[in-house]
């Protein structure tokens, strides 16, 4: 059902935890399948110098969390806002149609991790 890849950002998810003084957070959640997700991202010269999240849900909402910290990170904030869920996806070898939800979360999390940093900025 999910591939080797889903399996192991599962069994040992990277970068899994809180940034105290996080530089930007961003929190979603489906209601419908219970998933909740929160970035945090500290970032310096314009690049994401470290990510974390918390992530409560199922394998794949885990697995999505893990890989998108893993590509955000030490990338520009140009660079990270490019992680869409369909890279998401590719990233995990796919994952099964009624689990692809999940991707979106990861992506838009981390989005809004950025949102959040730049607005403080911009203030």
């Amino acid at each position: 059902m999910y591939s080797e890849k889903v399996m192991n950002h599962f069994s040992n998810p990277r970068n899994a935890g809180v940034i105290k003084n996080a530089d930007g957070i961003g929190e979603v959640g489906n209601p419908v399948c219970g998933d909740m997700m929160a970035f945090y991202i500290k970032v310096k010269d314009d690049m994401l110098e470290d990510v974390k999240y918390q992530t409560f849900g199922c394998v794949a909402a885990i697995a999505v969390s893990s890989i998108v910290s893993e590509m955000a990170k030490g990338k520009t904030l140009i660079e990270a806002k490019s992680i869409t869920k369909n890279v998401v996806t590719d990233s995990l070898d796919g994952l099964p149609k009624e689990k692809k939800h999940c991707s979106n979360l990861g992506a838009e999390a981390l989005a809004k991790a950025i949102k959040d940093y730049e607005g403080k900025k911009s203030d």
